[in-house]
């Protein structure tokens, strides 16, 4: 019997996507099939090139094939990605090209919010997914010393309007008032001012096609960043702590923030976890432990990880060259690759559920 197209399908159809709890055909991730005498070669197109389970699903859809088509021979799998655009960013027009919008988060300053925003970046973009990156940290710019960049954007100039060009760097397109004032100017500006000034890096700079455009928030909950986050037309945001009980308190409040305009959390990353002594190889909990993982279970939200101290990430930060960057094969960048791994499946988990409730309403009426 010759092996056909629709038996594949058959075969595919009992392997789920383990994030989205539904099986590839009915998802419509399987694109195409190739069959060659008893060779098959399948195309498998992902939600996120991030995908934590990538390999899974692919040795699935192989053991799938040869459990129901006992006589194929050489099985090929293919994976790609496509991101899916969330539909619920109210404004679509402030950002045209980008498919999701996350903010970067935190109750209090000191928890290593931006360090962590700057690593999630280059981690997904370094996984092969476009990024971009918005220092909305107005009063304390740091991100262009932690991605190495000091020049100045340029102006990108078309019939219709004149516009900046993020810069560079990592793979991550970034914008930053940084750039636009000097290094030892202070930023006297009041909230409106502020905000006003993001939204300038949202509808005045050229951001092209982005997968995940991150926003790397102020510190608090006052204000200026409930104006922002009302501003931002954002998919979601995470919320960056440490284990100790005065930053888990203020956590709280953040995700309170984001609740309050209907903004989703995506999770709660624990920064400065634990310390491991280089000499000794001894665990040190010094703020404490599981703080962010309690947490994230009392606010029904995801725990994506927690990043151990480790002083090669500081370093980093200041030299301009980020930890998944320079030395990937540590344990504190991989921890933060499947951090942000972690983040891009709860990302298309969160559009997935967007996409099903639209349709439910469209067939409703």
């Amino acid at each position: 019997m010759s092996i056909t197209k629709d038996s594949v399908l058959k075969a595919l159809s009992k392997v789920n996507d383990p994030d989205l709890h539904k099986d590839l055909v009915s998802l419509k991730m399987v694109k195409e099939i190739e069959i060659s005498g008893n060779d098959i070669k399948v195309n498998i197109q992902l939600t996120t090139p991030a995908c934590p389970l990538k390999d899974k699903i692919k040795d699935d859809c192989v053991t799938a094939i040869k459990s129901e088509i006992p006589e194929a021979n050489k099985i090929s799998v293919n994976m790609d990605a496509k991101v899916v655009s969330n539909n619920n960013i109210p404004d679509r027009s402030i950002l045209p090209g980008v498919k999701n919008t996350i903010a970067v988060a935190s109750g209090k300053g000191g928890v290593g919010k931006s360090t962590v925003a700057v690593n999630l970046a280059v981690a997904l973009a370094k996984q092969g997914a476009k990024v971009g990156l918005i220092d909305a940290d107005i009063y304390g710019p740091s991100i262009p010393l932690m991605l190495g960049l000091t020049e100045k954007p340029q102006i990108f100039q078309d019939p219709n309007s004149e516009k900046m060009l993020p810069l560079e760097s990592y793979g991550v397109k970034l914008m930053s008032i940084g750039f636009l004032i000097e290094d030892d100017s202070p930023v006297i500006w009041r909230g409106p001012m502020a905000s006003g000034a993001i939204k300038q890096f949202m509808t005045d700079v050229n951001w092209g096609e982005l997968d995940y455009l991150f926003f790397d928030m102020p510190p608090g909950t006052g204000d200026i960043q409930l104006t922002l986050v009302q501003t931002i037309p954002l998919t979601g945001s995470v919320i960056v702590t440490t284990p100790q009980e005065v930053s888990l308190i203020d956590a709280k409040k953040g995700l309170k923030m984001f609740s309050r305009v209907n903004v989703p959390v995506f999770g709660i990353i624990e920064n400065m976890s634990y310390f491991i002594a280089p000499d000794t190889g001894n665990r040190y909990e010094i703020f404490g432990s599981g703080g962010g993982e309690k947490l994230a279970l009392e606010l029904e939200t995801k725990f994506l990880g927690g990043i151990p101290i480790d002083p090669r990430i500081r370093v980093g930060g200041d030299k301009g060259k980020p930890i998944v960057f320079d030395i990937p094969e540590s344990e504190e960048a991989k921890i933060i690759t499947g951090i942000a791994q972690n983040l891009a499946a709860q990302i298309s988990i969160n559009n997935q559920v967007s996409l099903s409730a639209n349709i439910e309403i469209d067939l409703g009426n």
